[in-house]
């Protein structure tokens, strides 16, 4: 039996934020709390995070979706992704007054929200798990690589590009050029002090003591990359390997579960989850 849905408000610093609570029929003992990256708002593309709440609220789980600073309805400047703190900080709080029978809270995050949620969750006690669905792990480097080990090798392999090539319906030399780019970039070495973002993101979700599940899907250029990126990582062979992690895989769903078959099975692995924490 589901519950009921109703707008909620409150303040992070000088900003006022808005969201919508999807309450269980009866009083939640756990919850998740849909965290949302950028540039997008609370609803999700194709409507996902809806349906994510509506579902997991019929299964007995509250849930909080809302606008960070300066996205959708909330007021504000956007802080950008790797600085949501305050932002997640402010939704938990209100969240928690909100069901206050609550006794396990859940991060929910798909791209750069799974990374602003890596840096955020050991810092918050109340957070007992998080969920990461194709977390954004990108630098020059690792996108170079992702798109010459997923991209250009499947456009090789294609005969219809090599067929559109020879037709001139495809401009070689813009062609070579972006190659060359990706190439270079691939190669390049970074001159900045600051620690990568796929290195931060370990950990962070290192430094966190609770489960996570990670969710991926299998055509995605974002998420082929995260999985380079940890496959070069010893950090993050490590947690995967550690118990208090689990993965599923959609093999072919791609980047925003944009068939409502994939975002209901995305909703039903969720919710099963949610119940075991």
């Amino acid at each position: 039996m589901s519950g009921t849905e109703e707008a909620i408000a409150f303040t992070c610093g000088a900003a006022t934020l808005v969201g919508v609570l999807h309450r269980a029929a009866g009083p939640a003992r756990r919850g998740l709390v849909v965290v949302v990256g950028g540039p997008q708002y609370r609803i999700g593309s194709h409507r996902q995070f809806v349906l994510l709440g509506r579902a997991l609220a019929a299964d007995g789980i509250a849930v909080l979706r809302f606008d960070a600073r300066g996205m959708g309805d909330s007021g504000g400047a956007h802080p950008g992704f790797e600085r949501l703190d305050e932002d997640i900080r402010a939704a938990v709080d209100a969240f928690a007054v909100a069901e206050p029978a609550l006794e396990r809270i859940a991060l929910w995050g798909l791209c750069d929200a799974a990374s602003a949620i890596c840096c955020y969750a050991p810092g918050d006690a109340r957070i007992s798990g998080a969920v990461l669905l194709n977390p954004w792990a990108r630098t020059e480097a690792s996108y170079a690589q992702a798109r010459l080990r997923h991209y250009y090798r499947s456009k090789l392999a294609d005969a219809g590009f090599w067929k559109r090539l020879l037709a001139a319906r495809i401009d070689f030399s813009d062609a070579a050029a972006s190659l060359w780019r990706t190439l270079r970039s691939r190669f390049a070495r970074s001159g900045t002090a600051a620690a990568p973002l796929p290195e931060r993101m370990a950990r962070g979700i290192g430094a966190f003591a609770g489960p996570v599940l990670l969710i991926m899907s299998g055509n995605d250029l974002t998420a082929r990359e995260f999985e380079d990126v940890a496959a070069a990582s010893p950090r993050w062979q490590a947690l995967f390997a550690a118990p208090r992690f689990a993965r599923h895989d959609l093999p072919e769903s791609d980047h925003t579960f944009s068939q409502r078959r994939w975002a209901d099975a995305v909703a039903h692995r969720t919710s099963d989850w949610m119940r075991a924490l």
